[in-house]
């Protein structure tokens, strides 16, 4: 068994090889590349607005294709807030805090940035390694959940990362393949029963790539609270409302720090209206508004809906282990507060992290049902 384990291994690594060459080599230079490369250079050049427009948009220009360019530039979809950022250093910079609270993310670009590699490249580099390494993750995982079948384990390995999604978000400038990697650490942590405390580690690392992970962070807390409460003694487990404190204060403070506009801000600007200067216009709208595109976009997220709700169910159907199944009920809510939080139903890649960790979850209860469908068995 253990050569065909290192066979499989073999087989997975080679396609995944293959497969992080041809994302690098199809990487999508997006609307989101400015704001990164701007954090980047504003290290090297603090209160100099010119320079740092000047260095993000060149540095772009020099290996983007014309029309990937154009697209940055807010001209292939029209867009008069985007057009404005090429043209204007001060449109630019008010736009930086919604990025540099990516912290983990930002501390990756800057360390391949520092070992040689140009800034474009280097935003996206931290996606495409983050992808290879998911993907020798997801194999371990899977190696854990089937010990006895290394054709499930290879097999489902190469499904997930050959997902269209999984492919896309290693091609683009933004944090969540690397948020991914590190949700799946989380899922290995509670596969292995390792310690409060090395979970704790994990889920801050977390935050530290996206704030926003701060509901995931704590949601997981109070299930754990919940779960020791009901499993032992009713007694609280203050562990983990110490660990909630912690994780709360680190986030305020990113907040605070990098002056972090506000949720307010963020929702206007992705689902009413991106202004050229924040400074200049208030983000004012009413419940009711937020309402009506909340129930707009809604309609839109039938796929993200109907992937989840049915590998929900399909584990409470395959499993009756209450671990299993709260652990399922979190993963399952977060899609939902996530939604609710971030109503971008078009961009499946916010909501891909817990969409397939909801799946590894039903994967290990039909193994724990069929005896990790053990090859002698099926024989």
């Amino acid at each position: 068994m253990k050569i065909q384990w290192r066979l499989a291994f073999l087989v997975v690594l080679s396609v995944l090889a293959y497969l992080t060459v041809s994302n690098y080599k199809n990487r999508v230079y997006d609307w989101d590349m400015p704001g990164y490369l701007a954090c980047l250079y504003e290290l090297e050049f603090p209160n100099s607005a010119g320079k740092i427009h000047e260095l993000t948009y060149s540095s772009i220009k020099k290996e983007a294709s014309p029309l990937q360019y154009k697209d940055i530039s807010g001209l292939v979809v029209p867009n008069k807030a985007i057009q404005f950022f090429e043209k204007n250093p001060k449109g630019l910079i008010e736009q930086i805090p919604y990025y540099k609270v990516k912290v983990g993310y930002n501390m990756m670009i800057l360390g391949l940035y520092k070992s040689g590699f140009s800034g474009p490249h280097s935003v996206l580099l931290v996606s495409c390694i983050s992808y290879f390494l998911s993907g020798l993750l997801l194999f371990y995982i899977l190696k854990q959940i089937f010990p006895h079948n290394y054709l499930v384990a290879s097999i489902s390995t190469l499904g997930i990362v050959l997902l269209p999604t999984a492919r896309f978000m290693a091609k683009t400038p933004s944090p969540d393949m690397l948020g991914f990697l590190f949700l799946l650490l989380f899922l290995l942590a509670l596969l292995k029963k390792w310690n409060h405390w090395i979970v704790f580690s994990i889920l801050f690392f977390t935050i530290l790539i996206r704030p926003d992970y701060i509901v995931f962070a704590l949601t997981y807390l109070i299930t754990t609270i919940f779960f020791k409460f009901l499993k032992e003694g009713k007694k609280f487990d203050f562990n983990s409302i110490l660990q909630g404190i912690l994780l709360t204060g680190i986030y305020i403070f990113i907040i605070k720090y990098y002056n972090y506009p506000g949720w307010k801000d963020l929702f206007y600007d992705t689902f009413i209206e991106r202004r050229p200067l924040i400074s200049a216009q208030p983000a004012i709208f009413s419940i009711n508004d937020y309402l009506e595109i909340l129930f707009n976009k809604f309609i839109y997220f039938k796929k993200v809906s109907v992937s989840a709700m049915t590998i929900f169910i399909l584990i409470f159907y395959f499993s009756k282990d209450f671990w299993v199944r709260l652990i399922s009920v979190f993963l399952f809510a977060n899609i939902y507060i996530k939604f609710l939080i971030f109503p971008d139903s078009a961009s499946v890649r916010f909501f891909f992290g817990f969409i397939i960790l909801l799946l590894l979850m039903l994967l290990y209860a039909l193994s724990k049902k069929y005896d990790g469908f053990q090859l002698n068995k099926i024989a």
